[in-house]
């Protein structure tokens, strides 16, 4: 899969630089509703691409835009995500293991048995994430979401030997997977004038998702046990999550399309372990060029926020800065590309395919953490 994306971010490359992108994020499947009502020719599933009629015709684009998403409609979206991640950061500068494990203090150095220095530190850690969702527009302006997600994390790590020095004892490898958070949510199209419009949303997160995973990891006394993961090897949030929300879209009428997207995730309460996950903000802006009614690339910025974790779970007490609650959060920014193609007559009418690369550009995070390095997807959409 990974080599498949690659290819087809590549090619994309090519043509993107002359114009501009599209949303990526986990919130596709309200993106994919919004994307097909503001661009017209990819919406209308039935039309040929014959450029002195259609693709230039004004008036017949925007009329065709007028069926893209009406009462009744169903729309099936698969999702599946993968983010690498490597090296460390302390705030947003680079730091090494040797580093972390010399100077960075142990937070729970007092507990039997924990030094006082960091002793165990990450070095790499990959997460896929498959997402399966159905929307359905219950009236023009009001349209249903739910989405299930199944996850999969791992995470290499480097144990140093003992309390104190730079000798490495050896790496080991922790893994976690199952179903994550469920949301449900609803789209409102409150605004729309000629080429201008804007959709509020709202929804909530189901805490579907396991935080009792466990692993075995190495000790720095060269021992093997079972133990509760850390935060971010968790497959859920734990809480019931508040998922508000705005978007707005424009477009030219023809070929060039644009947005602005605002997406929260805000939680209630503790979880069961006795802690929060931090709120999240993200903003979006991007545009989209459509070179024919099958093809449209596109680029654009993300900047997220988010807080640290409120609480502490009593059984995470290990060595690593995963396993402090205050080294979760802060600030990215990110830059994504993309390409859709959409299928138009025959067997390939309905269905599009879309291919996103995101690479960061900034991170400034709290405490010490890994570093993203990239993160590749792949869409399937079936409207009907």
């Amino acid at each position: 899969m990974r080599f498949v994306l690659l290819i087809a971010t590549y090619f994309f490359s090519s043509l993107v630089f002359s114009v501009d992108y599209s949303q990526s994020g986990l919130y596709e499947v309200q993106s994919n509703l919004e994307h097909l009502e503001h661009n017209p020719r990819i919406s209308d599933q039935g039309t040929n691409y014959t450029p002195k009629k259609t693709y230039n015709n004004h008036k017949t684009a925007i009329q065709s835009g007028e069926h893209a998403h009406t009462k009744g409609g169903w729309m099936f979206t698969y999702r599946t995500m993968d983010m690498h991640m490597e090296d460390n950061l302390d705030g947003n500068k680079g730091i090494s293991s040797d580093e972390i494990v010399t100077t960075v203090p142990n937070r729970f150095y007092g507990v039997t048995g924990q030094p006082s220095t960091l002793r165990v530190v990450p070095l790499e850690m990959d997460s896929r994430m498959d997402m399966f969702s159905l929307m359905y527009t219950q009236t023009d302006k009001i349209s249903w979401m739910l989405m299930l997600h199944h996850i999969e994390k791992s995470m290499k790590s480097t144990t140093y030997m003992g309390g104190s020095g730079t000798t490495q004892r050896g790496t080991f490898k922790t893994k976690s997977s199952g179903m994550g958070d469920t949301s449900a949510s609803f789209l409102w199209k409150a605004f729309q004038h000629k080429y201008h419009k804007i959709n509020l949303n709202f929804g909530v997160s189901l805490p579907t998702g396991d935080i009792d995973q466990k692993d075995i990891i190495l000790t720095p006394m060269g021992m093997q046990s079972k133990s509760v993961l850390p935060y971010s090897m968790q497959l859920g949030s734990g809480t019931y999550d508040l998922l508000p929300g705005f978007t707005y879209t424009g477009n030219n009428g023809y070929s060039s399309d644009w947005g602005v997207k605002y997406q929260a995730i805000m939680r209630i309460g503790e979880n069961d372990e006795d802690y929060t996950l931090g709120d999240t903000h993200n903003f979006s802006v991007w545009g989209g060029y459509l070179f024919a009614p099958w093809i449209q690339t596109s680029i654009g910025l993300s900047y997220k926020y988010e807080s640290d974790i409120d609480g502490i779970d009593s059984r995470i007490v290990l060595p690593v800065q995963t396993a402090d609650p205050d080294n979760y959060g802060g600030d990215t920014l990110i830059a994504n590309w993309g390409i859709t193609l959409t299928g138009q007559n025959g067997p390939f009418a309905g269905h599009k395919i879309k291919f996103e690369y995101s690479k960061q550009l900034e991170q400034n995070q709290n405490g010490i953490q890994m570093e993203m390095d990239d993160m590749i997807s792949a869409s399937y959409q079936r409207a009907f």
